[in-house]
């Protein structure tokens, strides 16, 4: 019988075919069900991080609408603590906020946003399982008027063990003391599609696509059909890890969900490709199809 080290934080069951099973989610407070949201047992601020003219024809009641373009965009430029703290403030988020958020299905969104709050140290932050698509479903009333959020005052300040670095990779890479995890495509690890001025791989990168964590429906993968993929992948959930894509979102979603099942050390190179693949001085590499 296999074991898992003892330090993994969550039940398995084991089948007949040696496969784990898990009973439940180690972390399932990061997610929320369209119908447990639909009669929620505590207030949350939730964010609609779909495009403005989606939000602006039907959202979920009581949203605000969060510019997911201009939160992708601005993280990298400029990450100013008080800029944070009146940008976060002005949708009606403090740090104890509890907060869902929901895109429409694409799980990439909704996962950045979900990582940039983290970062910034806003502590109760979960999705909207499914997102938009979820929510229809389940019959949830769909409004369209909008008041503005009580405007907040949070004090800010940067989670750094939730961030990863280039230089910090590098040095990681050197001593070989944590886990690189790539969520591109197959075509973009093995350097076929041009993303970059260098295409490839970091050195000893494991490679699980983010598409992989999701069902059809666009829902988180079950928990042992997760617990399945990360070891299958020869991901260790107990083991300090970094996640990258091309440019935050994708890695993003790997966060979460490795966070999910119970890993409690995972930082986003959230430059990923777009900085590591244009520096000529990093290691590259092409691993075979």
């Amino acid at each position: 019988m296999t074991l898992l080290p003892t330090c993994l934080c969550f039940s398995v069951l084991w089948l007949a075919d040696g496969q784990p099973r898990t009973s439940r989610y180690p972390r399932p407070e990061l997610l929320v069900e369209a119908t447990d949201l639909k009669r929620p047992k505590q207030d949350f601020c939730i964010l609609d991080a779909r495009p403005r003219g989606a939000f602006q024809a039907g959202h979920v009641p009581g949203a605000v609408w969060v510019d997911h373009a201009g939160w992708s965009r601005d993280f990298n430029k400029d990450q100013d603590p008080e800029t944070w703290s009146r940008r976060v403030g002005e949708l009606g988020i403090d740090v104890d906020v509890p907060v869902v958020v929901y895109d429409d299905g694409s799980t990439k969104d909704v996962a950045r946003i979900w990582w940039i709050l983290r970062f910034w140290g806003v502590r109760d932050v979960r999705l909207l399982n499914g997102g938009w698509r979820a929510w229809q479903a389940a019959g949830g009333e769909i409004a369209q008027q909008t008041s503005p959020p009580a405007s907040r005052s949070p004090k800010l300040s940067p989670r750094a063990n939730r961030l990863a670095t280039k230089e910090q990779i590098l040095a990681w890479l050197r001593d070989n003391d944590r886990q690189i995890i790539d969520a591109r495509t197959q075509g973009e690890f093995c350097g076929e599609a041009k993303t970059a001025k260098r295409n490839g791989a970091m050195p000893g990168a494991i490679h699980l696509e983010w598409v992989e964590l999701l069902d059809k429906d666009q829902r988180f993968k079950k928990p042992e059909e997760l617990a399945k993929l990360f070891q299958d992948a020869g991901i260790r959930l107990h083991c300090p890890a970094v996640t990258h894509c091309q440019s935050g979102g994708r890695s993003s979603v790997m966060a979460f969900a490795l966070e999910l099942m119970g890993a409690d050390d995972v930082r986003n190179y959230y430059k990923s490709w777009a900085e590591w693949g244009n520096d000529p001085d990093t290691p590259v590499v092409r691993p075979p199809k």
